[in-house]
């Protein structure tokens, strides 16, 4: 396929030949091409159906992952904490032996999370499918993390509209709500402070979708470093 590009790039310079003609050869030279290399070299199609399997693959390994008991709790590279803004309550509620109360709202907080993260995977792999050959190629080229910042920064918005829903049950199912407005009504009735209260659903969602990311990035990376990761024939063709 390399060859093939390299042949339209020549072309495309091709000097005194009418548009009809630089494309009639541009045609000829690749088909000649691809039959000598037919083996080896990899389709523009082979690509894109790699990548987006191997993606597929990395999600559902990711999503298997934080989805299960203590998924976000016991990994503390996503477990989620209380919110910046709600650190003075954190360190407040602390300081007069209220340890119990925060570490249920944090420790409910990371269970929605794991509840609702088993939803996600179709979420994820519906998104890869609007993945064009262009993004495709930028993607294989790219940083060991390019599949992953790319699901992000263009399904970020949606996945938060669809994901929120499905953390508020979570929340209210795992006794997450309970717990945190145990927390901060507590605080804010203690004199002399600010009323504080963040947003539950948005946060949750947000850290939630956050851990996602971070294990479908590690997966990714594992894919594509590692020759045991590529667990299909496809894979093995398109990363080795």
């Amino acid at each position: 396929m390399k060859k093939y590009i390299g042949l339209l790039v020549v072309a495309m310079f091709v000097v005194g030949q009418s548009q009809a003609q630089i494309w009639k050869n541009i045609k000829k030279a690749a088909d000649d091409v691809l039959d000598d290399d037919k083996t080896s070299e990899l389709t523009e199609q082979e690509v894109a159906r790699g990548l987006k399997e191997a993606l597929t693959i990395g999600i559902e390994k990711g999503v298997d992952r934080v989805s299960k008991v203590d998924g976000y709790f016991k990994d503390p590279e996503i477990k989620i904490p209380m919110p910046d803004e709600a650190k003075q309550v954190e360190d407040k509620l602390r300081m007069l032996g209220q340890d119990k109360m925060v570490d249920d709202a944090i420790e409910s907080m990371n269970h929605a999370a794991e509840d609702a993260a088993s939803e996600a995977k179709d979420i994820f792999v519906t998104a890869i499918k609007d993945l064009t050959l262009r993004d495709v190629m930028n993607i294989l080229n790219g940083e060991e993390n390019a599949a992953t910042v790319y699901l992000e920064n263009h399904t970020r918005t949606q996945l938060v509209e669809k994901f929120k829903p499905i953390i508020k049950k979570s929340l209210d199912k795992v006794g997450a709500t309970k717990h945190w407005n145990s927390v901060f009504t507590y605080y804010n009735k203690l004199p002399f402070v600010k009323d504080v209260n963040p947003d539950l659903d948005d946060y949750v969602t947000n850290k939630a979708i956050d851990g996602l990311f971070v294990q479908i990035a590690k997966e990714e990376k594992q894919i594509r470093k590692d020759p045991a990761a590529r667990v299909t024939d496809l894979l093995k063709k398109v990363f080795g």
